[in-house]
């Protein structure tokens, strides 16, 4: 049997076999950085089936596109596993990490594995942490009132990585890197991360390099626990002992890839899709709609574009028979955008009631991170429309090329500030 100390760093941050480097239908990378996907989730709404994407001679998957279908397969983990893993890097291979990343595992274990963080991570806890992400917020956007071009996207995919960076006590000198990283092990084909060797390559390179940074910090808060997320992985009891070195280091990737991930790209969403159309001059006169904006702009922007399944049994859904072991991929972006559940689905309505979109799952992997997320959200549009004005374009906008990651990586405005 092999253990945590046998696999290597790349296994238990997932090894990636098969990497992002399919070129077919919905499952090619290039689809959501210079294709119309959308059209491709609209079409595939109206099918009254699911569709099974076939990427190669011997893997394929069913998407699931509709809101209803999306919210049973999040919710029946019994039917649906996540332990076979959730990246299409990991199709048709069983993922490492099953059992042991918090992502990749199912109840009972995976409540046990997320209890402490997720109570680490409850609405009062993080607002005592207002402050210090506005402290955050307002020095990253310092160079835009000086009248020249700024880069909001890189900026925004920044941000996360200082939050989470001060949540779990890492060295500041260390965000830049780390933020590279990231963004390289979901966006390996993307220009701005793939490396010489290719895509597979490129993210072994980042999973082995990220691992390594995550052992050296482990060494050092199991020498000196300190009051942070860390240090509440190190102390968390699961089957009755701790969470083993290898556990925690793969969870720490998972719990930075995830801000990474869900914070950046619903203010990209806004500023690349909204600039010009008065729909920030509406925000900034009623600021106080900023909570249902926050919403609007997670729902429209879906920042994580998918989350695989594996069926456990023979079932039914949408009047399609999906065989036990076929792997089932989620679209969020299309299920937050299914005419059946939301008016006028693609219209961004800052007062827009109900909403429950999908944006951070839905069920018991519900994102855990998702209340600082809100937060830091909800402080960056009110920082943003209260303090600058005028936004205008300053270049042409660049989606990111990956599968996963629905959002942008430049978006250069200029802008000036209020008064």
């Amino acid at each position: 049997m092999t253990t945590d100390a046998e696999l290597s760093p790349a296994q238990l941050v997932g090894k990636c076999p098969v990497t992002q480097t399919a070129s077919f239908g919905i499952a090619d990378p290039m689809l959501f950085s210079d294709g119309d996907y959308r059209a491709t989730w609209d079409h595939l709404r109206g099918l009254d089936r699911l569709t099974w994407q076939q990427v190669d001679a011997r893997r394929g998957f069913w998407s699931v596109v509709r809101y209803a279908d999306a919210d049973l397969v999040l919710r029946d983990h019994e039917t649906f596993t996540s332990e076979r893993g959730t990246m299409l890097d990991t199709l048709g291979s069983q993922d490492p990490a099953g059992g042991r990343q918090i992502p990749v595992t199912d109840p009972p274990r995976h409540t046990a594995m997320r209890a402490r963080l997720q109570r680490a991570l409850t609405s009062k806890s993080v607002e005592a942490e207002h402050e210090a992400i506005r402290r955050l917020v307002r020095e990253l956007f310092e160079p835009l009132g000086d009248g020249g071009s700024f880069d909001f996207a890189q900026a925004m995919l920044m941000l996360p990585v200082a939050v989470a960076g001060v949540a779990m006590d890492l060295p500041r000198e260390d965000w830049p890197r780390l933020c590279h990283l990231l963004n390289a092990s979901v966006a390996a084909n993307d220009l701005d991360y793939l490396g010489g060797e290719g895509a597979v390559a490129t993210v072994d390179s980042a999973h082995r390099e990220l691992f390594a940074y995550f052992q050296d910090i482990y060494r050092e808060r199991v020498r000196k626990p300190a009051d942070d997320l860390i240090s509440v992985l190190l102390s968390t009891q699961v089957d009755g002992r701790p969470m083993a070195p290898g556990e925690v280091m793969s969870n720490c990737y998972s719990v930075l890839l995830g801000a990474s991930v869900t914070t950046p790209h619903s203010p990209n969403y806004v500023m690349a899709e909204h600039l010009g159309d008065g729909l920030l001059d509406e925000w900034a006169a009623d600021i106080k709609v900023t909570p249902s904006a926050v919403e609007e702009a997670l729902r429209l922007a879906s920042p994580v574009s998918y989350f695989m399944r594996h069926a456990t049994r023979d079932v039914q859904l949408r009047n399609t028979m999906i065989k036990a072991a076929d792997p089932v991929v989620i679209w969020f972006g299309s299920a937050n955008r299914d005419e059946e559940v939301f008016q006028n689905p693609s219209e961004f309505q800052l007062r827009r009631k109900p909403n429950r979109h999908l944006a951070f799952g839905m069920g018991p992997h519900y994102c855990v991170g998702h209340t600082l997320a809100r937060a830091t959200l909800k402080i960056l549009f009110e920082e943003l429309l209260t303090t600058y004005t005028g936004f205008e374009p300053a270049g042409p906008p660049e989606r990111m090329r990956s599968t996963f990651v629905s959002g942008y990586k430049h978006l250069p405005i200029t802008a000036r500030r209020v008064g």
